[in-house]
């Protein structure tokens, strides 16, 4: 995705915020932001392999025993795979920032709904028909349920999620709704983002203070700091790094492995498996180093057009790959009785074809004529 010049009219910034970083041509940006789609489905994979052999539980059953006996080097690994969610909120800071930067609101609102919504709403059919067909893995929902599930929103109403990992588009949509109000909708400068991203910091730790369960829900103390430097990384990549930056980028780094470790660390283990804080620390600092090398420009020589697929693929694989992987995992381990590895592989191949089809047939077709009909039916001005 191209990046576009500098809009700062309504509050300048100042000077050297313009001349922080010299003018790319198109091929460098291109190039710059390629590896982005790559670590995408990076962190799609961890949160895979972490549903596959890192946890207990239902997809024990599906495995016929735990797979930290079936995977023991593997587990140990796959176990800290759950962070790939952290992973994934720096880099949506990074590309919300970056693709919301000239849009009007209401452009932004349709770019949102258009991406989220198609493949949501199959990946919900689908997951539904399979807890039809073996209920053993995937326990039905009640059609009002499936219903409210509908609308994204299934987490604060209190129904069952049908998908396992929407809990994380549910924060996601939080992050989209306060960027949207508080910067959006006045239009996306540089002094707005960080004025944005300062006060939200603050107000987190001010949070942390009062145990309010709404004050909670808005600012996600436990999420912000991945959002907040993500968002900052992307000003470093577009104006260049300077002290104010770094330095939000860097207590975003401070906060967020302090929230990971106490909401991941569990010294006697889960499901038999255990976490050591130091890897956890260690994970959250390389995914923001991760995405500060591509804000920096060190992964231009990532520039394969395979990555473009590969990030194109990464939401529809998300969405689908923990129950149906679980199902899948069943019928060709326990059922076709395939080695543990075969079964493996095959499961993950199996879950990345899908997503290519929701992404080839439900996406490219159906997201932008839902974007158009969102445009059409507006109100003028919107």
């Amino acid at each position: 995705m191209a990046v576009s010049s500098p809009t700062l009219d309504a509050v300048p910034a100042p000077p050297d915020r313009t001349t922080a970083a010299p003018t790319a041509t198109p091929t460098d940006r291109r190039s710059r932001l390629l590896a982005l789609d790559g670590l995408r489905l990076v962190a799609a994979l961890m949160v895979c392999l972490y549903h596959y052999t890192g946890r207990g539980g239902t997809v024990s059953e599906s495995w016929h025993q735990s797979p930290a006996t079936l995977f023991p080097a593997l587990s140990r690994l796959s176990v800290y795979g759950c962070l790939g969610v952290q992973f994934f909120f720096v880099i949506s800071g990074f590309v919300i920032c970056m693709s919301s930067w000239g849009r009007t609101l209401g452009d932004f609102f349709r770019s949102r709904v258009s991406r989220l919504y198609p493949a949501y709403w199959v990946a919900l059919v689908l997951v539904t028909a399979a807890s039809l067909v073996l209920p053993a893995v995937i326990a039905p929902v009640r059609p009002d349920e499936f219903l409210v599930n509908l609308t994204m929103l299934q987490q604060p109403m209190g129904a069952t999620r049908v998908l396992g990992v929407c809990w994380t588009l549910w924060a996601e949509v939080r992050f989209y709704a306060l960027f949207a109000l508080l910067v959006v909708a006045r239009g996306v400068t540089y002094r707005r983002v960080v004025l944005f991203c300062s006060v939200w910091t603050l107000a987190v730790a001010v949070c942390r203070t009062t145990g309010n369960a709404l004050t909670d829900q808005i600012l996600m103390p436990e999420y912000a700091p991945f959002f907040i430097g993500g968002l900052a990384l992307y000003l470093v990549h577009r104006f260049g790094g300077n002290p104010l930056l770094w330095g939000i980028v860097a207590v975003s780094l401070l906060l967020g492995q302090s929230e990971a470790t106490r909401g991941l660390w569990h010294p006697a283990g889960h499901f038999g498996f255990h976490r050591d804080p130091y890897v956890v620390i260690l994970i959250v600092a390389l995914a923001f180093a991760a995405v500060a090398a591509v804000a920096l420009g060190l992964t231009r020589w990532a520039s394969w057009p395979w990555l473009t697929t590969a990030g194109a693929l990464t939401y529809p694989f998300y969405l689908v790959h923990e129950h149906l992987g679980w199902f899948v995992i069943r019928v060709l381990r326990r059922t076709l009785g395939l080695s543990p590895g075969a079964t493996l592989a095959a499961t993950v191949l199996a879950m990345l074809l899908l997503a290519w089809l929701i992404h080839r047939f439900v996406e490219k077709p159906f997201g932008p004529r839902l974007r158009r009909a969102l445009k059409a039916r507006g109100p003028s001005g919107v």
